[in-house]
């Protein structure tokens, strides 16, 4: 950041500059929006790099985008998660802004949202919406499967969050430079947050005003697929991040199975001293052993778990020096 001086209305005023900020925008067909939200992140943040990211657009998005004055790459892998990790490849910066190419977030919350992240102590800064005043930009059902989403990581990973949806971010270098990404799809935003709990990473929320779509644009997000796909996110990530927990949950919901299975054989035994539900007590001792099983191979995965973020501190050590 950098401040430069104007003459207006005869006196000297102090512009903040951005130099060190890039506006990155994932596009797809959004020809009668992107040239809006170019040209207003460039009038909000004076001086920062605003780039383009034009996933096989059909219509004239990259053309758009260009006429009003920014960088357009052109991102050939199709989905939303495989542009942010070519944006995040690609672009250099110190401070990131992602903001999608749709229009309806608004470019006003940019500067509070650098600003905060400029305080410190912080690597994301998630624009938490808020729904406008007509009702019809953030739609119920999303709105229903984000909160549930957002429970569910919070309770997951104990951090408190309430939009993991969000597309519009700050995002710090060290964090983007550092952090890989498995996502392809729209789901990719919520990687962001799971990433960024599972490594340490400060997550900061701002209130934001959500606007609604022009008329002519439409969304590319599928409810029920799209929510799969998140679901499925979380549940890889969890496993992948937190195996102690998953494997040992896995494991007591074994033991419950089996311990319910084998009453009936055990009271046989107790009994007569025979064992009279034979399905039964294979079933119980092979949940049993199941359960042992998963234990063991939650106990192990966490100690790879823990080597694995041992060196991914270092990792974001030898990031923060660059």
């Amino acid at each position: 950041m950098s401040i430069s001086e104007t003459i207006l209305d005869g006196q000297a005023r102090c512009i903040e500059r951005y130099d060190d900020v890039a506006v990155l925008i994932p596009c797809f067909n959004e020809e009668k929006t992107v040239g809006k939200v170019v040209t207003d992140f460039s009038a909000t943040l004076e001086g920062a790099k605003v780039v383009v990211f034009d996933n096989n657009s059909s219509d004239h998005t990259a053309a758009v985008a260009q006429m009003n004055g920014a960088n357009v790459v052109h991102a050939p892998r199709q989905g939303k998660g495989n542009v942010v990790k070519q944006m995040f490849d690609q672009v250099d910066a110190e401070i990131y802004v992602m903001v999608d190419g749709d229009d309806t977030y608004p470019a006003s919350f940019a500067e509070e949202m650098i600003a905060e992240f400029r305080k410190g102590s912080v690597d994301m800064i998630v624009g938490v919406r808020q729904s406008s005043s007509e009702g019809f930009s953030y739609r119920r059902f999303h709105r229903f499967g984000n909160r549930l989403v957002a429970w569910l990581i919070s309770k997951l990973f104990l951090i408190k969050v309430t939009d993991v949806m969000s597309g519009y971010r700050v995002l710090s270098r060290e964090f983007v430079k550092s952090v890989p990404l498995r996502s392809e799809g729209f789901e990719v935003e919520t990687e962001l947050t799971l990433q960024a709990a599972t490594k340490d990473f400060v997550i900061k929320e701002v209130p934001i005003q959500y606007g609604n779509r022009p008329e002519g644009s439409y969304s590319k997000l599928n409810t029920y697929s799209d929510g799969f796909l998140v679901l499925k996110a979380i549940f890889i990530i969890f496993k992948d991040y937190k195996p102690l927990l998953f494997f040992s949950s896995l494991s007591c919901v074994l033991v419950v199975i089996g311990v319910v299975a084998g009453l009936g054989a055990v009271t046989d035994y107790v009994e007569t001293g025979q064992v009279y539900h034979l399905p039964s007590a294979v079933l119980a001792t092979g949940t049993m052993i199941l359960a042992a099983l998963s234990m063991s191979i939650g106990l192990i995965l966490d100690t790879i778990s823990k080597y694995h973020n041992e060196n991914f501190q270092l990792l974001r050590r030898l990031v923060k020096k660059q």
